[in-house]
């Protein structure tokens, strides 16, 4: 073969696989986004996120997590974060608005989403982050394991750090339906089929162990789910009796077959249609 026929050859393989980009300007945005094929950073102009103001009824998880990303922040010993439980009830909108909460006094606090997918390319992320001079909030939203899934693997890279060590300018914040990361009948199925089922269990569910903070959400109650969407009503000036409010939004989870932060920002969606109030980007 000529060396034409190589060149053309290398040239088409190149385009079919791109060399990955070098590390972005990180102080040109506060978040990005990981992608991969090829690996790069890519900014995010405007982050989807709330005031923590607003959220309610998570006090004791807004709290501990605000202190926990304000040490790290600030250069000091912090925990890597699991944020569990009932769905749509702030979890990730938690994350952000505490990124943004710090942000405040720490310009240099970046937020960097992963998505589960892209979890085995997490090693080649992290040595693009060690060498800048920025600290890391690594976010994975929704994150779980099924069956035969391998891809917890990769996220001992992020926990543990190997070798290596986990970068001391990153931290890593993920949020999930399971407080074990992977569903019951998972872990029950190694107990039941594995050669030796104390390990087989072990190796999966001590991946949550491996995270210093575990948050837990739960369901809120009927007062709670009312107070979310008086809070929202105050924030954007709508006007609205106790009574009214009441039957409305009951009426709405009832028809939603759920109650929770994401129903109540979703009533609210509807009655600023109705009253013909603009809502920022920035919601829940």
């Amino acid at each position: 073969m000529d060396k034409k026929t190589l060149k053309r050859i290398a040239a088409a393989l190149e385009r079919l696989s791109p060399k990955p980009g070098g590390a972005p300007d990180f102080g040109s945005a506060e978040a990005f986004v990981w992608h991969v094929s090829p690996d790069r950073l890519e900014a995010v102009a405007r982050v989807n996120r709330v005031e923590l103001a607003l959220l309610i009824g998570i006090d004791r998880a807004r709290d501990t997590l605000l202190e926990n990303t304000t040490r790290f922040a600030a250069g000091l010993p912090a925990n890597n974060a699991l944020l569990w439980g009932a769905r749509g009830m702030g979890k990730s909108s938690l994350i952000k608005a505490v990124h943004a909460e710090v942000l405040a006094s720490h310009a240099g606090l970046k937020l960097v989403e992963v998505q589960r997918e892209d979890l085995p390319s997490i090693g080649r992320l992290l040595n693009l982050l060690r060498k800048s001079d920025a600290r890391f909030l690594l976010f994975c939203d929704d994150l779980s394991f099924g069956h035969d899934d391998s891809h917890y693997k990769s996220l001992k890279a992020v926990l543990d750090g190997g070798i290596e060590g986990r970068p001391e300018n990153v931290l890593f914040y993920a949020t999930s339906n399971r407080r074990h990361l992977m569903p019951r009948d998972m872990i029950e199925n190694e107990r039941s089929t594995a050669i030796s089922p104390s390990e087989a269990v072990e190796e999966k569910v001590s991946l949550s162990d491996r995270f210093g903070l575990w948050l837990g959400f739960h369901p809120c109650d009927q007062d709670q789910y009312l107070a979310m969407i008086r809070r929202y009503c105050d924030a954007y000036n709508i006007s609205i009796s106790a009574e009214d409010l009441q039957a409305e939004a009951i009426e709405w989870q009832q028809t939603r077959g759920a109650r929770s932060g994401r129903v109540a920002w979703q009533y609210f969606v509807d009655l600023a249609g109705r009253r013909g109030v603009p809502l920022s980007v920035e919601q829940p």
